[in-house]
């Protein structure tokens, strides 16, 4: 086996990231394990790396970082027959991994994919990006606005930039399709999952399954007042489902329309995309 590992050199921390890919390379030297490191310099560069290693014959294309190394990995695949992924998580949040019970040890991380057969994995299809976690419009999109201005990028900082929203987010007006049945009204949050948590952990849609054909559609209709600090913390205790303003949905597309043009794509926020998903299964192999 020959691995082709992109990492981002600042997921987790840079010197953090150091010290894990000293571990993997000791280890795949041990083993005997041909590898080839290929280093994302700036954002989206991981598409492009991985298009590339695919062109050179690579067959065995591994994220290491955190769920946007995953992201741009998936995005840069353009032969799903011939291509494996895997990840080893190194970023900050790593909610994908987690998801799919991936350990941060590095070596138990490496065991995984040297050892592993691999398992067809869902995704999601939107009109011009692939999102492997979660896809949201509403108060998830203010947090991240919120996020990117943080000069430190933590998990605790990720649920400050969470607490800041919920006091200044103010519903908007969404019409919701899935499987053409329609819905609209004021949403507090709406996301749409193949994996069941995002900002680090918190857990937002508990029931998301990235092997089951479907999408998880979780609607919270709008919140105000005090009870936006009771959504706060069924959300942290991961028991969003619990509120009477929540619905979800299990569905293989969904289209979204609303006042925003900003919507959350595992993470990152794409300006302007249509919010049109479709499950994909059957197509991504992958370690786990």
């Amino acid at each position: 086996m020959v691995l082709d590992i992109i990492y981002n050199p600042l997921a987790g921390g840079e010197k953090n990231m150091q010290k894990s890919l000293a571990e993997v390379e000791k280890y795949l030297t041990e083993k005997g394990v041909l590898y080839t490191l290929h280093k994302s310099e700036y954002k989206k560069h991981a598409i492009t790396l991985t298009e590339d290693a695919i062109k050179n014959g690579a067959e065995n294309i591994i994220a290491m970082g955190g769920d946007g190394t995953v992201n741009e990995v998936l995005n840069g695949i353009t032969d799903f027959k011939k291509v494996t992924m895997g990840i080893i998580p190194a970023g900050t949040g790593n909610d994908f991994a987690s998801h799919i019970n991936l350990p941060r040890n590095i070596p138990q991380a490496l065991d995984i994919i040297l050892k592993n057969e691999p398992k067809k994995t869902d995704f999601m299809q939107l009109p011009t990006v692939r999102a492997i976690n979660i896809v949201g419009m509403g108060i998830d999109v203010l947090v991240l606005k919120y996020y990117s201005e943080l000069k430190k990028k933590t998990k605790a900082g990720y649920y400050k930039c969470f607490v800041k929203a919920l006091k200044n987010y103010e519903c908007k007006k969404m019409r919701i399709t899935a499987d053409e049945e329609t819905s609209e009204g004021e949403v507090f949050l709406t996301c749409v999952a193949n994996g069941t948590t995002f900002g680090g952990g918190i857990k937002i849609c508990p029931n998301a399954n990235c092997e089951d054909g479907k999408l998880n559609v979780l609607r919270v209709a709008k919140i105000t007042g005090l009870k936006v600090l009771g959504a706060l913390m069924k959300v942290k205790k991961g028991k969003v489902l619990e509120l009477k303003e929540t619905k979800e949905t299990l569905t293989k597309s969904v289209s979204i329309e609303g006042e925003e043009n900003l919507i959350q794509v595992d993470g990152e926020l794409y300006e302007n995309i249509p919010f049109n998903v479709q499950i994909v299964s059957d197509k991504l192999k992958m370690f786990r």
